[in-house]
């Protein structure tokens, strides 16, 4: 699972979203082709160096900064053999491995207010933090920070279990007829008044459950 969010100073800050998922999704498309790897650190640096390349060629292909693409970007991933979790930028991954939810990685602020990191930034691979679990992920919600407000407790940085509830009982009691319209329900929420009304800002929530 992997979720980005365009700079909103940046000229292409949504393609730069977009190029940043596709990329992830295709390093790891062919690492799954070429065999058994390791959920490690060091596959998380090689994901976002993948990334930083499809967005620096792309800027050169049009003659502009690789800044112009700037983009957060979360990622997840998990096996019966463990987790990897990667971010750089705010937004956040609320994830449950057997013992409860729990924020990974503190939505991470730039150095003034308003401020965060991009995996544009020079620095971005020692920007980004890491954290790997011994378990699979049996529920998990990545999201951007337009969410972040109704996701977690600031305060504490914990999860708002009664916000994640909902739709993680939704997806494990659907039938198999039922997945097609969560998508749907889900944009709906997202898209209704009493969301809009606490935050102003794009808004991407993506969530998986493990079914045994």
């Amino acid at each position: 699972m992997f979720i980005a969010d365009g700079a909103g100073s940046a000229e292409k800050g949504g393609a730069g979203a977009e190029l940043a998922i596709e990329a992830a999704a295709a390093f790891v498309a062919e690492k799954v082709e070429q065999g058994e790897f390791g959920l490690s650190d060091a596959l998380a640096t090689d994901i976002v160096l993948a990334v930083r390349h499809a967005i620096y060629a792309a800027a050169e292909s049009e003659n502009l900064k690789a800044r112009d693409f700037a983009c957060t970007f979360l990622g997840v991933l998990s096996s019966p053999n463990g987790t990897l979790v990667l971010q750089v930028g705010d937004g956040g991954v609320v994830i449950d491995t057997g013992t409860g939810l729990e924020v990974v990685v503190v939505p991470m602020s730039g150095e003034y207010a308003n401020m965060t990191y991009f995996v544009t930034d020079e620095d971005a691979v020692r920007l980004m933090e890491t954290k790997t679990y011994p378990d699979r992920a049996i529920k998990v919600a990545a999201f951007t920070d337009g969410i972040q407000r109704l996701a977690l407790n600031l305060a504490t940085n914990t999860p708002h279990v009664p916000f994640f509830a909902p739709f993680f009982d939704g997806m494990t009691k659907a039938a198999v007829e039922q997945e097609d319209q969560l998508q749907g329900l889900l944009s709906n929420f997202l898209g209704s008044q009493a969301v809009n009304e606490r935050t102003d800002d794009d808004k991407t929530l993506a969530l998986a459950v493990w079914m045994p």
